[in-house]
């Protein structure tokens, strides 16, 4: 085991890589349930989602582990499946037709990932736009937890208020976050996953934790005929497009942002990228054949990468528990429900996101505007890929009319186009 994931050399160990996969899996573990329900939104039938969501998740999460020994978890993004539902309801076609668009996608994403394109764009990247992302995902993951808990909520006279501080759940969800502060101010390790857990057992005896049995028998695998020829004759040319671009910027953003939480970018570069981008690709692919939309790199991971988390074993250990789980979906779907649970590791580890900004530099504009821009963009439209979108416009930009345009990599310019015309003229995709 220690060999295989190369335990000494990341300086980690099998004890601390369990209680990170344990962590990752255990923030992540609603989307079992909530993909689901929006995807039977489309029509899709619920049962087919819960285990397509788990096998999608599991295959990419193995192959992330085993072949670019990764602590980073995939599975079906949060805003595809939304994403999936509307182009569902607004064009008129089944859902077998959009799975059609998904496998389009999945097979031009696996081909992007095979070539050397995905990690040019890794490394093309400019410093401060990494350090950006990555901070832009921990207030992004920190506002889910504080929205999910409601100790945040929206209004319509403000972006958000200070929720009902009496409800419930939002009073668990403070109790675990003081619980949580002080394991990690007294170094404990583990001190999330054992947060996560001392909030469930307060839960349990609150009478919040509702669980209607504890095993079940796992639905059927069934695979059914994907609507290839229905995408080209009803032109959903840019529902493909959509799904490439969104989860691509996506994942990417997220594997710089754990890799670069987990110190794990060489001079800028993501070893072994191939490997660790290939995996959501096929997990994609995969996925579209079972009935989910397309997967991604999970923000997620870095709860479990400031778990202690360095290698594949974390991702390895995240998998296996997505398989169990398809056994043991009643008492999944009831910890996964209750967000009190997970929201206090979201709030914390998007405080542990925030190292990075240390390392840009804020006296000089043209470097400083671009990573602000994405921190800002990313909570507050809800979407890293938006976020993403607004470093790669403002970034040569503002490098051009600064005098700087040869510094920026061709491949940036490339994309600031593409995301120019993408907010242009297809704001909603």
């Amino acid at each position: 085991m220690e060999r295989l994931f190369r335990l000494r050399e990341l300086g980690t160990n099998v004890k601390t890589e369990l209680l990170a996969g344990f962590t990752t899996f255990l923030t992540m573990a609603y989307i079992i349930v909530v993909n689901p329900a929006i995807l039977s939104a489309a029509g899709v039938p619920f049962n087919q989602v819960f285990i397509a969501t788990i096998l999608a998740a599991a295959i990419g999460t193995l192959i992330m582990a085993l072949f670019a020994n990764y602590p980073i978890a995939i599975a079906p993004g949060m805003g595809m499946n939304a994403y999936f539902t509307s182009v569902v309801a607004t064009q008129g076609v089944s859902y077998q037709v959009v799975f059609g668009t998904v496998f389009l996608a999945g097979i031009l994403f696996i081909i992007l990932s095979l070539t050397k394109f995905r990690q040019l764009l890794i490394e093309s990247m400019p410093t401060s736009l990494k350090y950006g992302i990555t901070a832009g995902i921990g207030l992004f993951i920190a506002f889910i937890g504080l929205k999910m808990s409601g100790i945040v909520v929206a209004d319509p006279d403000s972006v958000v208020v200070l929720g009902d501080l009496h409800k419930p759940v939002t009073v668990l969800t403070i109790v675990g976050l003081f619980i949580t502060f002080i394991l990690i101010a007294r170094k404990i390790k583990g001190a999330l996953f054992i947060g996560m857990l001392i909030t469930a057992i307060i839960g349990y005896f609150m009478g919040m934790l509702q669980m209607e049995g504890v095993v079940s028998t796992p639905p059927a695998i069934v695979f059914f005929d994907l609507d290839i020829t229905g995408v080209f004759s009803n032109s959903l040319y840019t529902v493909v497009f959509a799904f490439l671009l969104v989860t691509i910027f996506d994942t990417t953003g997220t594997m710089i942002g754990v890799a670069e939480q987990a110190g794990l970018m060489k001079d800028g570069k993501l070893p072994r990228a191939k490997a660790a981008l290939a995996a959501d690709a096929v997990a994609t692919t995969v996925g579209a054949t079972l009935g989910t939309s397309p997967s991604s790199a999970y923000v997620e991971s870095s709860s479990g990468v400031a778990a202690g988390g360095r290698s594949g074993l974390t991702a390895f250990v995240v998998a296996t528990l997505f398989l169990i789980a398809l056994f043991f979906s009643p008492l999944v779907a009831a910890i996964s429900s209750l967000s009190a649970i997970t929201a206090p590791a979201l709030i914390i580890v998007g405080c542990y996101m925030m190292e990075g900004l240390a390392k840009i530099n804020w006296k000089e504009f043209d470097e400083a505007f671009p990573a602000f821009a994405v921190i800002l963009t990313m909570p507050l439209t809800g979407s890293i890929a938006t976020g993403i979108a607004i470093g790669f416009i403002t970034y040569p930009i503002i490098k051009l009319v600064s005098g700087k345009g040869k510094d920026v990599h061709p491949i940036i310019y490339l994309f600031g186009i593409i995301f120019i015309i993408q907010m242009a003229f297809f704001p909603g995709h």
